[in-house]
C-alpha cells in the first residue's frame, strides 16, 4: 500500500488532503516548532482557526519547514464573536495577515451559534461566498453544523459548503449529520478524532491494536480514513507526530470497522459542545 495520503476531491474541484495535522489547544509558543516538525514527517495539510490564537506560528512554521506555500494546505476559521459581515471581512483578512499568506485553501465557519446574531449565519456564509468568489479562499465550508443548518444554507444560499467539520469519533459518529453531507457532496472532517484520547483505553480499541500489531490511535485514525472522513490529529510529541502518520501500510477490515463503530453511544458520546446550543464569544 502507499504511504502517501490520499486527496479528495470536493464539490467545487479542489482537493484537500485526507489527512492533515491539527493544532487546537497548542500553545503558540509550542506551535511553530510542532507544525515544522509535522511538515517534516510528511504532513501537507495543517488545520488552525482564529480562537486557536496560534495562526501566526503556524505560518512561521510552514516557513521555518522551507515549503513552498502551495505546498501546505492550509484551513483556518472565522472567530465566533465576528459573523456579521464587515467583522467577517475584517476578520479574514487579519487570518491572511496573521498567516501572512495571500490565501487560504479553506476558510469555515466556526461554529453556527444559533441563538446569536438572530440565528443568522446565512449573511455570514455570504460573505464567506464572496472570498472564494475574489480567490482569497479557494474553498469555503462550516464546521460544526447539523442538518437543519446545512438546510437552510441549501435554501438560501448559492454555494453548497465544501466540508463540514464536526466532533466524530467511536463513541460519537455523528452518523446523521455526515449521511446528509454524504447525500449534498459536503466532505466530512472529523474534529477530537480520538474523542480526546477517551478511546484510546477502549477494550475493544486495545484488542484490535494488538491483533494488527498497531497503536490504538492509529486504529482509530485508519478507521477514520476508511470511513472516508479527512482526519488531523494533533500532538507536539514528535513520536505521536510520526506515529500519527503511519496510517496507510495497513488496513482494517470490514468485521472490525463494524466493531469500532458499534462503540458509538450517541449525544453521550459526546465531547464537546452541543452546537444546537452553543453560543461561546470570546471575551
Amino acid at each position: 500500500m502507499a504511504s502517501t495520503v490520499a486527496d479528495i476531491t470536493l464539490n467545487d474541484g479542489n482537493t484537500i488532503p485526507q489527512l492533515g495535522f491539527g493544532v487546537f489547544q497548542i500553545a503558540p509558543a509550542d506551535t511553530t516548532e510542532a507544525v515544522r516538525l509535522a511538515l517534516g514527517v510528511g504532513y501537507r495539510h495543517v488545520d488552525t482557526a482564529e480562537m486557536y490564537g496560534n495562526e501566526a506560528e503556524v505560518g512561521q512554521g510552514v516557513r521555518t519547514a522551507g515549503l513552498a506555500r502551495d505546498d501546505v494546505y492550509l484551513t483556518s476559521k472565522l472567530n465566533n464573536g465576528f459573523h456579521r459581515p464587515d467583522d467577517a471581512r475584517s476578520a479574514f483578512q487579519a487570518s491572511l495577515d496573521a498567516l501572512r499568506t495571500d490565501y487560504l485553501d479553506l476558510f469555515l465557519i466556526h461554529w453556527p451559534l444559533p441563538t446569536r446574531y438572530d440565528g443568522d449565519f446565512v449573511s455570514t456564509w455570504k460573505v464567506l461566498e464572496e472570498f472564494k468568489a475574489d480567490g482569497r479562499a479557494r474553498s469555503i465550508g462550516v464546521s460544526n453544523f447539523q442538518v437543519a443548518h446545512l438546510e437552510l444554507l441549501a435554501a438560501e444560499a448559492d454555494v453548497v459548503p465544501a466540508v463540514n467539520q464536526i466532533e466524530a469519533h467511536p463513541y460519537f459518529t455523528n452518523d446523521e449529520v455526515r449521511a446528509y453531507g454524504a447525500r449534498n457532496g459536503i466532505v466530512t472532517e472529523a474534529w477530537s478524532p480520538i474523542a480526546q484520547g477517551a478511546v484510546l483505553d477502549d477494550p475493544t480499541i486495545t484488542d484490535i491494536a494488538e491483533q494488527v500489531g498497531r497503536t490504538p490511535a492509529q486504529v482509530v485514525l485508519r478507521w477514520h480514513l476508511q470511513r472516508g472522513d479527512v482526519v488531523f490529529p494533533k500532538s507536539t510529541t514528535p513520536q505521536r507526530i510520526e506515529e500519527n502518520f503511519q496510517l496507510f501500510d495497513f488496513e482494517l477490515d470490514e468485521a472490525t470497522m463494524e466493531r469500532i463503530t458499534l462503540l458509538d453511544r450517541g449525544a453521550d458520546g459526546r465531547t464537546g459542545p452541543d452546537p444546537d446550543t452553543f453560543d461561546y464569544i470570546p471575551g
